[in-house]
Order: structure tokens, then C-alpha cells, then sequence
């Protein structure tokens, strides 16, 4: 980040993340992921200490956009269930652990 305001950058990282995520717009979402993820290395480096309430402030609003993100991936695998290219089923090793087998058909067959 060359010029300003660290927090003011994050914030408006916050806001296009937020805005990708509503439209489905992989690419901004990917833009904004990077501006977040350069504002936060700045701000490690140097914590504004005084600006705490801002700081809680920013830090809900990437928590709000977080819950948001795992609801667009679950519907996403819901679609891809339903499309019947992805399945999700447990199964035991050989040693009698549980794991989660995924599964993927094509779509078509060549």
C-alpha cells in the first residue's frame, strides 16, 4: 500500500468484498481478497493501537462477509450435488476411522 489511510483501505476492501459476494463476481471477489489481505499486512506491521473500536468494527464486517462466503460455497456444493457431480459420503479406513469420501462424476461422457 503506498498511499493511505491503512484502516480507511481496509474498510473499502470490506465494502468490495461484500459487493462481489452478493453479485457473484469471482473476479472483483478475488481484487478485493487481495486489497484486504494488503491493508492487514500493513496494519500488522504497524497495529493502530488507538483505533481499537474501528479495528472491532472492521474486524464483524470481515466475520459478516466470511458467513456470507460459506453460504455462497454451501450453495454451490448444494448445486453440484444436485447436478450429481459431487457427493459427500463417510465410509470407514482400515483402521476403523471415519472419513468423509468425496466423490465426483462427469457431467458428460466423452
Amino acid at each position: 500500500m503506498t498511499m493511505g489511510n491503512p484502516l480507511q483501505q481496509l474498510s473499502d476492501a470490506l465494502d468490495g468484498e461484500r459487493q462481489a459476494l452478493v453479485e457473484h463476481d469471482v473476479p472483483a471477489l478475488i481484487a478485493a481478497t487481495g486489497r484486504k489481505l494488503e491493508a492487514l499486512r500493513v496494519l500488522e506491521a504497524q497495529p493502530p493501537l488507538e483505533e481499537a473500536v474501528r479495528l472491532q468494527e472492521l474486524a464483524e464486517r470481515n466475520r459478516a462477509n466470511g458467513a456470507l462466503l460459506a453460504r455462497r460455497r454451501r450453495e454451490v456444493n448444494w448445486a453440484l450435488r444436485q447436478l450429481g457431480r459431487s457427493e459427500t459420503a463417510s465410509a470407514y479406513d482400515a483402521k476403523g476411522q471415519a472419513q468423509l469420501l468425496h466423490t465426483r462424476k462427469p457431467l458428460a461422457v466423452v
